[in-house]
């Protein structure tokens, strides 16, 4: 059944799809739900110097983005390969990239949930080695499909454990491109609270340990979605250098900053809706 949706979704063109987000994200908007539950508390305390109808619509707008992300997703992993190429419709920053390797260096992808996420590894794994790292999803036939639409264009995916660390680890020093997704919670204990938008924030050091132990070249990357369905514009820029910095704590803080400048040049298309907040430091309230 989820494979047979998936399909058709996958036959649409991008624009029919986001006219369908229109009314699907209204649901989401005037229905309670955990995404809009979210939505509204994230922008309300991330962006508190936006008047109260420029969060409104925010939120709002985010929500009709998260379900263009939705409704896309299975074209990109089930779409022809060379049409799904097709949809990025140009790229900046891929010199420096190059450069980079070039040098003998590794490389690490940063790529915040902006967008559409998936097609940054789809396009970079097409031309470069690269690796992923990747949560299973609880969905077994959902999880298949997912993995097998991450894997067709070359990537390799590893799991978000000790383990994927290691091998991730390896493969900067076998220089080759990585890719981690740098604002999902990692979960109680697993990684350190520092500031994103001046909120305390439960943030993975993934990134900013492997840097530091390899000094790999680091890369902010985002697939800004266009327009009327035309596609996406990747946008890969420089790491600031703290990321670098031993001390994890600054590394990772220095991460949430360089996404935070990302993120509000673009602020509808990013992912407000997620419980980014759920884990506190100790004897914090909680948020949601």
């Amino acid at each position: 059944m989820i494979l047979s949706v998936l399909k058709i979704l996958a036959r649409i063109p991008l624009p029919v799809l986001h006219l369908a987000a229109w009314p699907l994200g209204l649901l989401l908007i005037l229905i309670p739900n955990k995404q809009r539950h979210c939505a509204r508390i994230n922008v309300r305390i991330c962006l508190p110097d936006l008047s109260f109808l420029q969060r409104q619509w925010l939120w709002m707008r985010s929500l009709i983005e998260t379900v263009k992300t939705l409704l896309e997703s299975p074209r990109l992993w089930l779409g022809e390969q060379e049409k799904v190429l097709q949809l990025i419709r140009k790229v900046d920053g891929l010199e420096a990239v190059k450069q980079a390797t070039k040098k003998g260096k590794g490389v690490i992808f940063i790529a915040p949930h902006l967008g559409n996420w998936e097609i940054i590894g789809q396009f970079y794994s097409h031309h470069f080695p690269m690796v992923l790292m990747y949560r299973p999803q609880k969905n077994r036939a959902l999880d298949d499909i997912i993995r097998r639409g991450r894997e067709r264009f070359g990537a390799q995916l590893v799991p978000s454990t000790r383990k994927g660390l290691a091998l991730l680890l390896k493969s900067l020093r076998e220089n080759k491109t990585i890719g981690v997704l740098p604002d999902q919670n990692p979960g109680a204990g697993a990684g350190v609270y520092v500031p994103f938008f001046g909120v305390a924030a439960n943030t993975p050091i993934f990134a900013t340990r492997l840097a530091s132990r390899t000094n790999a070249a680091a890369f902010i990357v985002t697939a800004e979605r266009l327009t009327f369905g035309r596609g996406y514009h990747l946008h890969i820029e420089a790491a600031s250098q703290c990321l670098y910095d031993k001390e994890v704590e600054t590394g990772a803080a220095c991460m949430n900053h360089d996404m935070e400048k990302i993120i509000l040049r673009r602020p509808g298309q990013y992912w407000w809706g997620y419980n980014r907040f759920r884990h506190r430091p100790e004897g914090e309230p909680e948020i949601y």
